[in-house]
């Protein structure tokens, strides 16, 4: 964990969320600023600071993560979503702990913005 991360805050209970998921692994919440009607970050509580910082060690909760969006995607009663997941302040990301936007509910064009 990371001390100054909004994110590693909000895993300790810090900060308060509107939790949908948590296991030894992964933590999931909904985002503050939907951008859809299903809106939902899930990261890994190993504080990785994006994609560029995923190693092998990792391989294990990245296959995790994918598979528990899809279970909470279904759970919220989306067939089709996106999951979007930046690396870098160019790419837009603006929370540098590894995570992924699970986005559903509404059509989605291309390309997103």
């Amino acid at each position: 964990m990371s001390e100054n991360c909004l994110f590693c805050k909000i895993i300790k209970g810090e900060i308060p969320c509107d939790k949908l998921y948590e296991d030894e692994d992964v933590f999931a919440f909904r985002d503050i600023a939907p951008q859809a009607p299903m809106h939902v970050l899930i990261i890994p509580k190993e504080h990785l600071r994006g994609p560029e910082a995923v190693g092998e060690a990792n391989e294990r909760v990245m296959g995790k993560l994918m598979r528990v969006a899809n279970e909470i995607a279904g759970k919220e009663g989306q067939t089709d979503y996106r999951l979007v997941c930046n690396n870098g302040a160019v790419a837009g990301q603006t929370v540098f702990h590894l995570h992924m936007h699970i986005i559903g509910g509404r059509p989605l064009g291309w390309p997103p913005g």
